[in-house]
């Protein structure tokens, strides 16, 4: 790996912990506002990331996603806020697990609105590469990290919002998958990584160009080639 690949690398992770530590801070805040006062309590409700940092998820997990895909590719987490619905008094539980796994993912939607309609301006401005490229990165990575919490496998924020349709006894079953949920989804990741890359070209793609405009995705995955 050349310095400026390992420049490009590190500005990525750069980039990538903000959208990660809002996504997780959300979750609180959110829990909070409900009656739920956890993640308060527990100090996460903080853009510090030391606070945020998960051996596994933050660290361990994007190396072995690099290694694995040669340097192209890799995805995380932050440690996740603690919460209790059944502190939520103001709704229900499963309303209060719906509306706390709702709030990373919109959260990481909106910094995405406000990178891509700033692309688009510094693109009609002609800015310098380096600045579309960060501009572009951001909003390709937080639709990303959206849509990856959207997939309805416990424990990802997708299984929350689904949990609430789901009637009691198929919630149970349902529930019981979360002890196996990141072996299943790191299985899919690494064994049929065409299938993720396929549910990313149904939304995270198209939505980029949506928010960027159509030169948003060049700006990105051309950068220093």
């Amino acid at each position: 790996m050349s310095t400026a690949q390992l420049l490009v690398r590190v500005l990525n992770l750069a980039m990538f912990i903000p959208a990660i530590i809002l996504h997780e801070v959300s979750h609180g805040y959110v829990a909070y506002l409900l009656g739920d006062p956890t993640a308060k309590y527990s100090g996460r409700l903080t853009l510090n990331p030391i606070a945020h940092i998960d051996l596994w998820g933050t660290i361990l997990l994007p190396m072995l996603m690099l290694v694995v895909s040669g340097g192209q590719f890799a995805l995380g987490y932050a440690k996740p806020v603690p919460i209790n619905p059944r502190l939520m008094h103001r709704v229900t539980y499963k309303n209060g697990m719906l509306l706390t796994g709702i709030a990373g993912p919109l959260m990481n939607v909106c910094l995405a609105i406000v990178a891509g309609v700033a692309f688009r301006v510094a693109d009609v401005l002609s800015a310098p590469a380096v600045v579309l490229y960060m501009l572009g990165f951001f909003t390709f990575a937080n639709l990303m990290l959206a849509f990856f919490n959207l997939i309805p496998i416990p424990p990802l924020d997708g299984s929350r919002v689904l949990q609430r349709f789901l009637p009691q006894g198929a919630w149970q079953l349902y529930h019981q998958l979360e002890r196996y949920g990141f072996i299943i989804v790191l299985g899919i990741l690494i064994l049929a990584p065409n299938l993720f890359y396929g549910y990313l070209s149904f939304t995270a793609f198209p939505l980029s160009e949506l928010l960027g405009g159509p030169h948003l995705l060049p700006a990105v995955f051309n950068f220093m080639l």
